[in-house]
């Protein structure tokens, strides 16, 4: 099977560590029972593509009876990706949504002008010991689409479209890579996949999007004759061809991208906007906690706590 029309995959040594345009080591933070590794945004980089946030959640175990709880939040101008390879999460959110998702699904959370929702591992799970493992990102919606009405999609490990090649395993996750199209709808170009590496085979990253990044989460691979192990990620010069090749163990990737913004996005806490105005409007209805009233509600069956605006 082709890869990509567009390129012939080629040798790692074809490009140099120079192509690497930003190196990122995660910054672990302990949010209480489990740890998280923050690669975006960076001190260096704020953004791949319409990626603004990356955290790695766990790998982390719970005895019976524990799990991990997120009371109901906010969000603006934002879309939220969960996508987990082990354990579960019980999804609600204020557009009606209640959907449980396990691993090689996909809950895709447009928050538009305003969404409340909440993740806890479910009643199911913390009936014996439980397991997390999993990635959470938002994707900043672009200009045009930051006020849309938030909605809700869930699409299932089988309707994720699936390459597989020689050693390389690819499931797409959003967005088109390879000349395959992932079911949920974007609103830029956009890239975001799972990808896993038998030993010694290579990986041609997609040409057709501007923006370019790896996460490594399991082994290692090499650009360029030098080799990178897991929790880091790397984001590619523009325009380069870029071939990764797996250590000897293999490796799994996240590979991300799209499309590069006109500007800036502001971040802070859980709203992205291109105005810090459209923050301060956030922040204060959040405070007044108004539900239903405004661009916040809280989730049919989750109403009885939620989290506070910080100080």
């Amino acid at each position: 099977m082709s890869w990509n029309p567009a390129i012939e995959p080629g040798c790692p040594d074809e490009v140099g560590v120079d192509a690497i345009e930003t190196l990122i080591v995660p910054r672990s933070r302990d949010l209480g029972g489990f740890e998280v590794r923050r690669a975006l945004p960076a001190p260096k980089r704020q953004m791949v593509g319409p990626f603004i946030f990356f955290d790695q959640a766990g790998p982390a175990e719970f005895l019976t009876g524990q799990g991990v709880d997120v009371r109901p939040h906010p969000h603006i101008g934002l879309g939220t990706v969960t996508y987990l390879f082990r354990g579960d999460f019980h999804h609600r959110d204020s557009t009606g949504a209640d959907q449980i998702i396990r691993p090689g699904a996909l809950n895709w959370m447009v928050a538009g002008r305003g969404v409340t929702h909440s993740e806890r591992t479910t009643a199911t799970a913390r009936t014996g010991p439980n397991s997390l493992f999993g990635i959470q990102t938002w994707l900043a919606l672009p200009d045009g689409y930051e006020d849309v009405a938030p909605s809700f999609e869930h699409h299932g490990e089988a309707t994720l479209p699936v390459i597989e090649d020689r050693g390389v395993s690819v499931r797409l996750i959003l967005g088109d890579a390879y000349g395959k199209v992932a079911p949920a709808k974007m609103f830029s170009e956009t890239f975001y996949a799972d990808v896993r590496l038998e030993p010694g085979s290579r990986l041609p990253m997609p040409d057709n999007h501007e923006d370019r990044g790896i996460y490594i989460l399991e082994g290692s691979i090499s650009v360029a004759g030098q080799e990178f192990k897991s929790g880091q990620m790397m984001v590619f010069r523009p325009g380069d061809r870029i071939t990764v090749a797996a250590g000897e163990r293999g490796s799994r990737l996240m590979i991300l991208g799209g499309a590069t913004f006109n500007g800036p996005r502001y971040i802070w806490w859980n709203f992205v906007a291109s105005s810090k105005e459209r923050i301060e409007a956030a922040k204060e209805e959040w405070r007044a906690g108004n539900w239903g009233e405004g661009r916040f509600d809280l989730p049919v069956d989750d109403r009885s706590e939620h989290i506070p605006l910080p100080d």
